[in-house]
């Protein structure tokens, strides 16, 4: 299976990608999996897996006191603002899988603490340590090595935002039965097809949460 596990919708504040067009562009790229991961919400993913005809899992990128924590196979949204290992309560509490994403890009905010990470990687089951939009390339080979460190699952995602960025970067998996420790044993055997994004994305990100913080302002005005 074609999967990718990190990508937004326009219920981020950092994009403006519907369901419906994520949809059209996985289908043209031939995503048979995904995972959406909108910022502190799970409803792009609810919208995407209500329309989708293949497979797609409840994911929420999740903003702890400590930086950003990934919630796959959820049932319930997962606040934001709680401590690290709450977020990963949380998310076990809904039998849910932890992955934890761009941990080491030093460009971004909200990357996990460093005083924070050795303790989630203890109870964390996935490590992206390939995700296209980290603009240096150590930051994901560190990545890449942190997770063999701790015996954690490697992933690679797109961390998509746009349309134009799916399907570049992936992994092929074998097929599961739906559930997440299934889905554990198949992602230990993908294969990555790691491609970065041009870092100028991250302008047309930028300038994408401005418009909506502008909008929405004036909306509530």
């Amino acid at each position: 299976m074609k999967t990718d596990l990190h990508m937004h919708t326009h219920f981020s504040p950092d994009s403006e990608l519907s369901p419906t067009n994520l949809i059209k562009r996985c289908q043209k790229v031939g995503l048979d999996c995904i995972a959406v991961t909108d910022h502190n919400t799970i409803r792009g993913a609810l919208e995407v897996q209500k329309s989708a005809p293949f497979k797609v899992i409840i994911g929420e990128e999740i903003t702890s006191t400590h930086g950003e924590i990934t919630g796959l196979f959820l049932k319930e949204e997962i606040p934001s603002g709680l401590k690290p290992l709450e977020t990963v309560e949380r998310i076990r509490d809904q039998n849910g899988l932890v992955s934890i994403p761009h941990p080491f890009d030093r460009f971004r905010n909200n990357v996990i603490a460093s005083d924070a990470i050795e303790k989630v990687a203890q109870v964390a089951d996935i490590v992206e340590g390939f995700n296209s939009r980290n603009s240096a390339k150590s930051d994901n080979r560190k990545a890449h090595d942190f997770a063999l460190k701790h015996g954690l699952i490697i992933s690679a995602v797109s961390d998509a935002h746009t349309a134009m960025e799916l399907g570049h970067t992936y992994m092929e998996l074998p097929d599961f039965d739906g559930t997440p420790e299934d889905f554990k044993n198949a992602l230990a055997n993908a294969r990555l097809i790691s491609n970065r994004t041009n870092p100028l994305i991250h302008v047309l990100t930028a300038l994408t949460k401005i418009k909506k913080r502008l909008v929405g302002s004036t909306q509530n005005r």
